[in-house]
């Protein structure tokens, strides 16, 4: 087969698409009929996983998490996302450090103490594991858990935080151990409380380690959802997203992932995927306008060049601190906002990046008003 050629217009409209960011919402609909909940939904700051099932047409609201359907947990890059509850050990079996060096990778700054003494960073993060699941017997907020963890562990997993004045296990192992322990998230606890998840089995607790020359996932392989919710893409922007070497990527890269030239650069996409980029080179029915949360999954993918062509509007739309949303039209970003709330009332800082037309307009307010009924709160 031949390198298919796309446009990067072409790549956003399918994005969208394949993420479900066209759906209209469906009062029938499960809290789980959500395609993205296979890789997961991002939940960091108010507009988070909830707010992002709401813009694929999953009636949710922000004070009523689905407990029973939907699981909360630390998962990619460290950061809280939801899941199919029933999904869960699948989730935690594809999550496991491809290789030794990617644990390492993961862990960030903890590994360099843990080599150091001898201990991998893949027996590390199941050291872990196994000691915060004895730690957390009954649901237990996050300073609690790591001052007992600090006086279990021994000098090699523990840092000086020169923030909190103490000393306190590294946080990447801390997070990312949390989940191999059989512990999830309280939803809506500021700071987390995490809890034991039902039901786990006690063999898969600090079951972190996966079998050499196997390629156990479950039903879940992350780097063919990552490919199939923001492709193409190549091995190194794929390996952005999920904080894992390159190398390792590409020894799991799928055999059916063909290749697609994008304005010039040479990227992949599962072959069953093609046929949706070929159609979303035509726009197709009404136009669609979200307003999309900072953390949303159609802006996560690490090839930010073809989402935002400008420098200066990527520094605007993830700068270091304090992202805002993006006004998102058929997948282009026209625009940031950020929430206002005032008492009762909810308002937007709009920031236009090109002159929006009447209906764009109308369709933002249409947008706002819906995010505040999603809050619970009267657009101002």
């Amino acid at each position: 087969m031949g390198t298919t050629t796309a446009t990067r217009e072409q790549v956003l409209r399918r994005r969208l698409r394949v993420q479900q960011l066209d759906r209209a919402t469906d009062p029938a609909r499960p809290p789980t009929d959500a395609d993205v909940l296979g890789l997961g939904v991002q939940d960091t700051g108010p507009d988070g996983a909830l707010w992002a099932l709401a813009l694929r047409g999953v009636p949710v609201g922000a004070r009523a998490w689905p407990q029973d359907d939907l699981v909360l947990v630390w998962s990619v890059r460290g950061a809280p996302h939801a899941y199919r509850r029933t999904d869960l050990r699948d989730v935690q079996a594809a999550l496991r450090p491809f290789s030794d060096a990617d644990a390492g990778s993961r862990v960030y700054d903890a590994a360099k103490p843990m080599r150091a003494a001898g201990i991998r960073p893949v027996d590390g993060l199941a050291f872990v594991a196994t000691t915060m699941r004895h730690v957390v017997a009954t649901p237990t907020v996050k300073g609690v858990v790591s001052t007992r963890l600090t006086q279990e562990v021994p000098e090699p997993y523990l840092r000086w935080c020169r923030a909190c004045q103490a000393t306190h296990l590294w946080e990447m192992p801390f997070r990312l151990a949390a989940l191999h322990a059989g512990l999830e998230l309280e939803p809506g606890t500021s700071p987390p409380v995490l809890r034991r998840i039902p039901g786990w089995p006690s063999s898969r607790v600090g079951s972190v380690e996966r079998k050499r020359g196997t390629r156990d996932d479950g039903t879940l392989d992350v780097v063919r959802q990552v490919l199939h919710l923001l492709g193409p893409l190549d091995a190194r922007q794929v390996a952005g997203f999920l904080d894992a070497p390159v190398q390792d990527v590409r020894a799991r890269w799928p055999r059916d992932a063909v290749p697609v030239d994008v304005e010039g650069s040479a990227r992949d996409l599962l072959e069953e995927d093609l046929p949706g980029l070929a159609t979303a080179a035509r726009p197709d029915g009404d136009r669609v306008v979200r307003l999309l949360g900072p953390y949303d999954l159609f802006l996560q993918s690490r090839d930010r060049e073809t989402l935002v062509p400008d420098a200066a509007r990527r520094r605007d739309l993830w700068p270091v601190l304090g992202r805002p949303g993006a006004v998102m039209v058929d997948g282009e970003v026209v625009g940031t906002w950020r929430p206002r709330a005032r008492g009762r009332r909810l308002g937007l800082d709009l920031d236009p990046w090109v002159p929006w037309d009447r209906s764009t307009a109308r369709a933002v307010e249409q947008e706002h008003e819906r995010l505040a009924a999603f809050r619970g709160l009267e657009p101002s």
